[in-house]
């Protein structure tokens, strides 16, 4: 059977106990920031807690945004201490039906790991919850750099706008044409159209179908292969990577830096309002 890039709550428990895998808790939300606490009041048995803002990500600026990428051996660092190695499958979850869980992916499968999200979160999960404290043993995990096919730069993205480049801005439609407090100014990247990383969710809060997810990046003309995506901080963006990626569509490239690195540069143009 192949792994990923989903798996169900039912194949989960079936293969809990497996000692190749690694379940990885990573709740977080903009107003609540890592939901630790969430964590310790109930998670999926054995799962390990990774924070966003620290273990899968470098210090924010506005310069480089709130959740940029951290150096290479600082993530593997940070898995490894989490008990996974090169060769352990990891199942990220979170409570927001995959949205930041995708964070997680995207940095695992860019680099080869064998990485799933658990379809529908937590919420999916009908076994019970543990409150048990997980101390995994610390895992060798090595470092890979982080593939430059797969990304873009602030410089790079600015210098291929245009009808030749689809740009996807997966926050929400809101946030997209006015803006919110968490967002240095209003507005979006020229061009970009909006796709919120919740439409790929149905409305159980589990991943569309295939075929819809393929219709879905057609309708909104993002089915080519020049497919760029952002949002706030570089990742709910990468929920619209993952939904690429079900619908069998050709790879995208995350902005890691998104508008919070973009709208923090009063020199990068802006474009407020409900169209790209």
């Amino acid at each position: 059977m192949t792994f990923g890039p989903l798996v169900t709550a039912d194949w989960l428990a079936e293969h809990l106990e497996d000692e190749d895998l690694a379940v990885i808790d990573v709740r977080w939300s903009v107003a609540d920031g890592p939901k630790r606490a969430d964590y310790e009041a109930g998670h999926i048995p054995g799962a390990r807690f990774a924070d966003l803002d620290v273990d899968l990500s470098s210090s924010p600026s506005p310069e480089t945004g709130r959740h940029p990428l951290p150096a290479p051996i600082a993530f593997a660092e940070a898995i490894g201490r989490l008990g996974v190695g090169d060769i352990t499958k990891v199942v990220v979850y979170d409570d927001a039906g995959g949205m930041i869980a995708a964070r997680l992916w995207w940095m695992l499968d860019i680099i080869g790991r064998d990485v799933a999200v658990l379809d529908g979160g937590i919420d999916a999960w009908t076994g019970t919850l543990s409150t048990a404290k997980v101390a995994p043993s610390a895992a060798t995990f090595t470092p890979r750099p982080w593939p430059v096919d797969h990304r873009i730069a602030i410089d790079a993205l600015e210098s291929v706008l245009g009808p030749d480049t689809v740009v996807l801005d997966a926050r929400s439609p809101d946030r997209y044409a006015h803006g919110a407090e968490i967002d240095p100014r209003p507005g979006h990247v020229p061009g970009a159209l909006s796709a919120p990383a919740t439409d790929n969710l149905d409305g159980d809060g589990r991943w569309k179908s295939p075929r819809r997810l393929r219709l879905h990046y057609e309708e909104i003309g993002a089915d080519g292969d020049n497919v760029i995506a952002y949002c706030g901080s570089g990742v709910t963006a990468c929920a619209d990577l993952l939904g690429r990626r079900l619908a069998d569509l050709p790879p995208a490239r995350l902005y890691v830096g998104s508008w919070s690195q973009w709208g923090s540069d009063p020199d990068r143009p802006a474009t407020e309002g409900p169209r790209p």
